[in-house]
């Protein structure tokens, strides 16, 4: 079942249930999916990959938010972000322990050829695209600052 599809069926259980976090969740998840469809320049279906983007952008700003929140002790603000993040996180796939991405990361570093820190880019370029949507960026970053120095 598409993404699309599946946030629909879960809107509808969400309508039944009363269930404000999930349904404000949903339905930001909803319009950031039209927002991308509407965008000029596109023609088509969503790919898998561009749904994972989507759904990793909107979970990076709830989790930057809620950290925010709490600094500035709103814990109210921060509970709301920390709800929609747990909605969102059902589409994503697992994280990926820092063990397992360490692994992958220093396979990339070996298929790459690189041999310092000069070559992060290249090591960056393939890692963020075969972890995408496994890994924070910023684990995948300094794994890969701590592999090639």
């Amino acid at each position: 079942m598409s993404l699309e599809k599946e946030i629909m069926v879960k809107l509808k259980e969400a309508m039944k249930s009363k269930d404000a976090a999930s349904l404000r969740t949903l339905r930001a998840i909803k319009a950031e999916l039209l927002k991308e469809k509407t965008s000029e320049g596109f023609s088509g279906e969503l790919t898998e990959e561009m749904e994972l983007k989507i759904l990793t952008k909107m979970a990076k700003q709830r989790k930057d938010s809620a950290d925010t929140y709490k600094e500035q002790n709103r814990e109210d603000l921060a509970a709301t972000e920390e709800e929609e993040l747990t909605v969102i996180k059902q589409f994503l796939p697992e994280q990926l322990s820092e063990e397992a991405v360490k692994d992958t990361v220093a396979s990339i570093i070996e298929k790459v050829g690189a041999s310092g820190p000069a070559d992060l880019g290249k090591v960056m370029g393939m890692a963020m695209k075969e972890l995408q949507g496994k890994a924070d960026g910023k684990l995948i970053s300094s794994l890969a600052r701590q592999l090639l120095s």
